[in-house]
């Protein structure tokens, strides 16, 4: 039996998702069901807890960002997120992020 689908409303800078469309400012708004939700706040804590070891890491002078895989592996993250979400999400969704040119051609 396939679960029911619910509507999320996801702030991507706060990582924040919630059921109530006033309750923050959004960016986008999906439907998923429980275990799509748990996909996309793991990638929302990965990418917080990234965003944390890069901040210390931009203290190294001598690490570039282009030779870091730490800063690729939050970058592929990031695109997961917004894979996820352009899947689940409404039409005003994908047209946004399909404008960002962000997700890879398939």
């Amino acid at each position: 039996m396939q679960e029911s689908k619910k509507t999320y409303y996801i702030d991507i800078a706060s990582g924040e998702i919630t059921q109530s469309p006033t309750a923050s400012t959004w960016d986008f708004k999906i439907e998923a069901n429980d275990e799509e939700i748990t996909q996309l706040r793991e990638e929302f804590d990965y990418n917080y807890n990234m965003d944390v070891q890069n901040f210390l890491r931009a203290h190294i002078p001598f690490d570039e960002y282009h030779n870091d895989k730490e800063n690729h592996a939050q970058d592929g993250s990031l695109i997961r997120t917004y894979e996820m979400i352009y899947q689940l999400g409404d039409n005003e969704a994908k047209k946004h992020i399909e404008s960002m040119g962000i997700l890879p051609k398939q």
